[in-house]
């Protein structure tokens, strides 16, 4: 089972976006995701600085896949979505039927993200004729239902196993409402919470995260311990979601339990994690909750 660090979904500076992919390059992961996925204003990196690190962690010998935009908003969105296309070097995510067309079109095999929410067998079979290689399933599919899928031969299946839950999208953002602003002059308000904006209850329970205009869990999905669980679903890449800090040593904690050197790791994650843990979704049940038990 490979290990992939998915695709940045928060904003950082441009410093910390190069620090972290330096460090990456020598972490225990094979796959590596790049791009903006989630909002075309941020501009910290442009396009050919994602190519430029893609050509670096290719080097390093990681495989690297350009992910594309979930939510295609404009005539420039096409552009930077037609040149990843066209890259001609490395692997592309699509994470929108947008992108599988135009991909399929120039005959690029490609990841299918999981914001095409591939939940039945006929949409999975449709996206292997299409060209994809590799699928991600929604968030939300619980092993259940993951067990029972029927994955095309010569198609693998890459499962989102840590981090904060990316569960919408808006054309409308909500990091800029928080601030009185609006999107076309939200001030890039997102560079001020490098692991997104909580938000609570009325009664002051972690409920949600926002992220501009994408909503995330308020805690992070961690399926650690479950790690015999998925190899026996076919699961062969296990997605983990960028974090501000110690994401150095949540990798490292991923490897050892794939490993086998260290039973006790998935336990003494809890000190590197930016919230609590949840495992809902995997067991069929309210995303929010953590049933270790079980």
């Amino acid at each position: 089972m490979k290990l992939s660090l998915g695709p940045l979904l928060y904003y950082w500076s441009r410093d910390d976006v190069f620090a972290f992919y330096e460090a990456a390059a020598a972490w225990p992961v094979e796959v590596v995701y790049l791009g903006e996925t989630v909002c075309s204003r941020r501009h910290t990196l442009r396009l050919p600085d994602w190519f430029d690190l893609a050509d670096k962690l290719a080097a390093a010998g990681k495989e690297v896949v350009l992910a594309s935009q979930a939510l295609i908003e404009s005539e420039s969105d096409l552009k930077a979505l037609r040149k990843i296309a066209g890259n001609g070097k490395h692997g592309v995510e699509a994470n929108d039927f947008g992108a599988v067309r135009l991909l399929h079109e120039q005959g690029v095999p490609f990841v299918a993200g999981p914001t095409l929410n591939a939940y039945n067998p006929d949409t999975l079979a449709l996206l292997h004729e299409l060209g994809a290689r590799r699928w991600v399933p929604p968030v939300e599919m619980p092993e259940q239902m993951l067990r029972a899928m029927p994955v095309p031969a010569g198609m693998a299946t890459e499962l989102f196993a840590y981090g904060r839950l990316p569960l919408a999208f808006s054309a409308r953002c909500f990091t800029a409402r928080h601030y009185n602003l609006q999107k076309d002059d939200c001030r890039f308000k997102c560079l001020d919470h490098p692991d997104g904006l909580d938000l609570r209850s009325r009664e002051g329970e972690p409920f949600l995260t926002l992220n501009g205009i994408q909503t995330q869990s308020a805690k992070v999905y961690n399926l650690a311990p479950r790690i015999d669980a998925l190899r026996a679903a076919g699961v062969a890449v296990l997605r983990l979601s960028p974090q501000s800090r110690h994401m150095d040593k949540v990798v490292e904690s991923f490897r050892s339990l794939l490993d086998g050197a260290a039973t006790d790791a998935a336990q003494a994650m809890a000190r590197y994690m930016p919230a609590e843990a949840c495992d809902g979704y995997w067991l069929g049940r309210p995303g929010l909750e953590h049933r270790p038990d079980l």
